[in-house]
Formats: C-alpha cells, sequence, structure tokens
C-alpha cells in the first residue's frame, strides 16, 4: 500500500495549512460527518473536484458549535466561499429513530460516538457562519439542503417547514450531485459575490425578489409556503410539479416558490453527466483513508462498511414512494467505465488490510448498470417517475450483459478472491435466470439481500413496489438454484412497517405470508418519513396526490410500534 503523506489529504487544521504554504484558502467547507477521503463520501468528493480544478480547498469536519466556536474561525475567512454539509445524511434520520429516540450511535463518527452534529446541522452551521462573517458567501449542499429545498414536511417536528435556504440564511444551494455545478460556482465568486452571474448556473437555489422573479421567463410557480401551511392539497400540487419536473430528463423551467415577501428561485438540473465526466469524480487522487486525526480514536463505521466496496454507477429509476435516491441522485442512470472501474480495485488490491474480498460492486440498485431506454426519444417525453412501475417499461433495455461481464472481470483480476453484491438486487428487473444463477454461485456471501418491502398489493402499489407474486417466484427460483448448485444460502428479505395505507390487518397478512415461507424476519424497519419522498407527504396529508383517495396514515409511535410488532410475532 502507498504510504501516504499528512499533506495527502485536505487540511483540516492552521497547522496543517502553514505546512502547505498556503497564505490564502479559497473554499473552506465545513462538514457533519468525520472527514473520510473517499469517493463515497460527498464532502471529499466536492473538495476534490474543487481541489483538480486549482483551488485550495480545506475541511473542518464535525465542528463544535456549542463552544466559543473556535472551530469556525481558526482557518479564518475564505477567498471565495463557506461551503456547508451535513454530510452523508440528512442529520435528523441520523439523530433519530423512526419513533424519534436519539440514537446512541452514529456511524459517521470515530469509534460511532454520537452527539458530534448538531440538528438540523446545515442549518446550524449556516447560521454561526452568517453571525461571524456576514459579508462572506455560504453555499449549502448535500443530501440534506438538496431535499430540503422547497416546502417540506418535517417528521421530527411535525409541521410543514420552508426552503432551507430560508431558515438558514445560505446565499446559494446546489442540489443532486453537484460535480458539475460547484466548479461553476467557484468560478463565478473568483472576483467577488456576482448575483447575476451566480444566478445563472444550473443546478443551484437562492432566495430573490419580486422584480427578479418577473423576468424569468419559463418558469413555474408553486403554491406559496403559507398557503400549503393552510391547505393541504395546495402542498400536494407542489409535490407532484416537482416531481414531476424532476423526472425529465431534460429539465428547462425555473421553479419559483413564493416565502412571505420573498421567493426560492430552483434552477434547472445540468444535464446527466457523461461517462468520462462520471470516471473524472471517482478518478481523482483519494487516499481511499480516514484522516490521520482519528487514528487513535476508534474505527468510522460507515467506513469500515465500504472502504472495500465499489460503487459502479449513480441514479435509480425505482421511483419507490419512500427512497430519495432519484430525487437526489436522478432516475436516469450513469454509469462508470470499467477502466475506471477496474482502477479503483487495483487501489482496493494494494491495501495493507484487504485479504482480497470485495464487499460490494454494485450502486443504489445493484443491477442497473449500463441501462437505458431503447428509444431515448421516447425517455425524453417521459415524465413518469418509474420505470419498473406498475410494470417494467417496454422501451426499456434491461439486458444484464454488460454488467455480468464486468463480474466476470472483477472476480478474475489478480488478488479478488471473491467479489460480494452487498446493494439491493431489484428482482423485477431481471431478463432471464442468468443473472441470478450468476450472482448466486459467484457473489454472495451465503445471504442474499432483496426488498419486497410488504406483502400485501395495496400497499406495495402505494410503495409503487411490485406484486409479492415476484418476490415469490424469486424464492423459488433462488431455492432451486441453491438446490441444483448444492449450497445452503438463504434469502433475506426486507420489509417495512408503517408506510402509509399499511394498517393492521395488512401487517398481520405479512407475519402469516412470510412465516408460511419460513421466514424469520430481521432485515426490519420502521418507517421514517423523509423530506421530498411521496411518503412522507401522503404520512402528513393521509391522501395519495396522484389519486386524491384518503390513505391511513400509523402516526402515533403507539400505533407505529404496534405494526413493527409483527414483524416478531409468533403467531
Amino acid at each position: 500500500m502507498k504510504k501516504y503523506r499528512l499533506s495527502d489529504w485536505l487540511p483540516t487544521t492552521a497547522k496543517e495549512v502553514k505546512a502547505l504554504g498556503w497564505d490564502y484558502i479559497d473554499v473552506i467547507f465545513f462538514s457533519g460527518d468525520a472527514y473520510i477521503d473517499h469517493p463515497s463520501f460527498g464532502p471529499a468528493v466536492i473538495c476534490r473536484l474543487l481541489q483538480a480544478q486549482g483551488y485550495r480547498v480545506a475541511i473542518i469536519p464535525q465542528p463544535n458549535w456549542k463552544d466559543d466556536l473556535r472551530d469556525f474561525t481558526k482557518l479564518g475567512v475564505p477567498r471565495l466561499f463557506f461551503g456547508v454539509s451535513a454530510g452523508s445524511m440528512d442529520s435528523m434520520v441520523n439523530h433519530y429513530t423512526a419513533n424519534i429516540r436519539l440514537r446512541s450511535n452514529d456511524a459517521y463518527t470515530p469509534g460511532g460516538k454520537s452527539g458530534f452534529r448538531p440538528d438540523y446541522a446545515v442549518t446550524t452551521y449556516t447560521k454561526i457562519l452568517k453571525s461571524l462573517f456576514p459579508h462572506v458567501a455560504v453555499v449549502i449542499g448535500g443530501i440534506e439542503a438538496s431535499l430540503r429545498r422547497v416546502t417540506h414536511y418535517d417528521y421530527w417536528s411535525n409541521r410543514l417547514k420552508p426552503s432551507i435556504l430560508i431558515e438558514s440564511g445560505a446565499d446559494l444551494l446546489i442540489y443532486g450531485m453537484g460535480d458539475k455545478a460547484i466548479g461553476e460556482v467557484a468560478k463565478a465568486l473568483g472576483n467577488g459575490y456576482n448575483a447575476k452571474l451566480l444566478r445563472k448556473i444550473k443546478q443551484v437555489a437562492f432566495i430573490s425578489d419580486q422584480k427578479f422573479v418577473d423576468k424569468i421567463e419559463n418558469k413555474i410557480t408553486l403554491n406559496s409556503f403559507e398557503m400549503c401551511e393552510d391547505n393541504d392539497g395546495l402542498f400536494e400540487d407542489n409535490f407532484k410539479v416537482i416531481e414531476t419536473e424532476s423526472n425529465r430528463m431534460a429539465q428547462n423551467s425555473v421553479i419559483v416558490e413564493p416565502v412571505g415577501d420573498k421567493f426560492v428561485v430552483i434552477n434547472p438540473p445540468n444535464t446527466i453527466l457523461t461517462q468520462e465526466e462520471l470516471d473524472r469524480s471517482f478518478d481523482l487522487p483519494y487516499t481511499r483513508l480516514p484522516h490521520p486525526k482519528y487514528k487513535d480514536k476508534g474505527a468510522i463505521p460507515a467506513y469500515e462498511m465500504i472502504k472495500f466496496s465499489v460503487n459502479i454507477h449513480r441514479g435509480c429509476f425505482g421511483g419507490c414512494s419512500f427512497c430519495t435516491i432519484s430525487a437526489h441522485q436522478g432516475k436516469f442512470i450513469c454509469s462508470r467505465s470499467e477502466k475506471s472501474i477496474m482502477k479503483e480495485i487495483d487501489n482496493i488490491v494494494e491495501h495493507d488490510d484487504f485479504k482480497g474480498y470485495l464487499s460490494d460492486v454494485g450502486g443504489p440498485s445493484a443491477n442497473m448498470y449500463a441501462m437505458s431506454g431503447k428509444n431515448l426519444d421516447i425517455c425524453a417525453k417521459c415524465i413518469k417517475p418509474s420505470c419498473l412501475f406498475p410494470k417494467m417499461c417496454p422501451n426499456l433495455n434491461n439486458d444484464h450483459t454488460k454488467l455480468l461481464e464486468l463480474y466476470k472481470k472483477v472476480r478474475n483480476k489478480n488478488g479478488i478472491k471473491k467479489a460480494f453484491i452487498g446493494s439491493g438486487i431489484r428482482y423485477d428487473l431481471f431478463d432471464n435466470s442468468n443473472y441470478l444463477r450468476e450472482v448466486i454461485v459467484n457473489h454472495t456471501s451465503g445471504r442474499l439481500k432483496v426488498a419486497p418491502e410488504h406483502t400485501e398489493d395495496s400497499v406495495l402499489e402505494i410503495m409503487r413496489k411490485p406484486s409479492f407474486k415476484l418476490f415469490e417466484d424469486l424464492n423459488r427460483d433462488f431455492t432451486d438454484i441453491c438446490s441444483k448448485e448444492g449450497l445452503k444460502y438463504q434469502l433475506i428479505p426486507y420489509f417495512i412497517s408503517s408506510h402509509p395505507g399499511c394498517t393492521r390487518q395488512d401487517m398481520q397478512a405479512l407475519s402469516r405470508k412470510t412465516r408460511s415461507l419460513n421466514f424469520n424476519l430481521e432485515q426490519v424497519q420502521d418507517l421514517t418519513p423523509t423530506p421530498m419522498t411521496l411518503s412522507s407527504v401522503m404520512f402528513y396529508t393521509g391522501v395519495n396526490p396522484y389519486t386524491n383517495e384518503r390513505v391511513y396514515v400509523a402516526r402515533s409511535q403507539d400505533d407505529k410500534r404496534e405494526q413493527k410488532s409483527y414483524f416478531f410475532a409468533k403467531k
């Protein structure tokens, strides 16, 4: 393994900055996560992209927001802007269980310790920076900022909240995957804060006044935050507009949302990254290691889980009601080249602790690599949230050949004993049984995990998931393949309780059906309604906005606990 020097990481302290001989810093980035210099962690990717464009970037991970705020002042003022991210998760999901109980651990902190980031981290960090340095631009991004960019239901306060731009006071928000936008923002700020230039950049959001909004030609105006507070139906209407626009291959409209006497303006996103652009993000000079400052502070669980895994694509066209992947990464798949993937595996093989086992070769969904529409002109006109629900789109090319070829190259590579598929597999995407057989025989550790999510069709329809019959077919195929190959493997299903539309009777049926199939459930969770998902809208309003039908919602913690208890019922 290459022996790294401290200077191979981005600087985190004044001492490290001085050792580099810098007399200024272009961007100072604050993150709610520990600093892990790895392409699976967004803050590292954004900072490395800026560095690759010649900017001097420092990162301050998990700053102390409770003391004299020295962490926010120790590196002084950046030449361009402060960057702020809550990290790889929404800080509230990170902090609390579905029953709104404080978690005792944090997977993105050394030793798994909790208490190293605040609630609503983006807002907390930004408010501190704006109070200390009111004239320095603050640019927010990451999943917390991205999925709170418009009026949203906040489960933890049980109310609608306005755009995070309003609450935080940030100057600019980059939503989605910011690979392209971050460099454009840095360039626009090169000669000082220039609102005219910044407001032309794609994939950013900002606050403006009536005069500016009146000049926008191609715009969609949402119902105001105040109107949504007063009328659930208007909040539902807003969500449908936002989701429909995000499902387009090419989005050209500016979305405008009034809040008081201000307006949240959201520019259209950039086009889907090319393979070369995606490779560039993954091929940057990451050490793939946590910063040396954490050496004696315990392992970082999130890093330990992915340090020997490889992400092969971005995006997901599944469109599940409860999932934020398509809202943040996009519906259309962007895949890395085999060359880039194999180069990353070369780096993993050289790691001192690597024993020959890759924990995952996957992505948001394991088996969407290199997939797209057969006729992209049809895709360009489509606004559906899913290519798989209610049934697979006939225009989808679900050929697994390229993925199977990649698996073969990975497992035949020197230094690789076995490459597991740890990401979730969409069994409603199979083109034939060859893929399933390949995964079971060559890429399973003995437990294959899939996510039927529920057994009852009425609930699955609201979830935008396929019928449970497909899982039963999978279970038979899995058992048959294992029997023929002499393998004593297990199929491990994931299930969700308390999803809108799910009743006690539905959970009773789930318990009965899974027991009849001899499953002892272990991979289960109670729904946490997260911002900017269809599930969260239904949880808040009790209505499916696409059908206007009322749905049952288990809102109280007692109801949620009762539903979850059926996962473990013996009778």
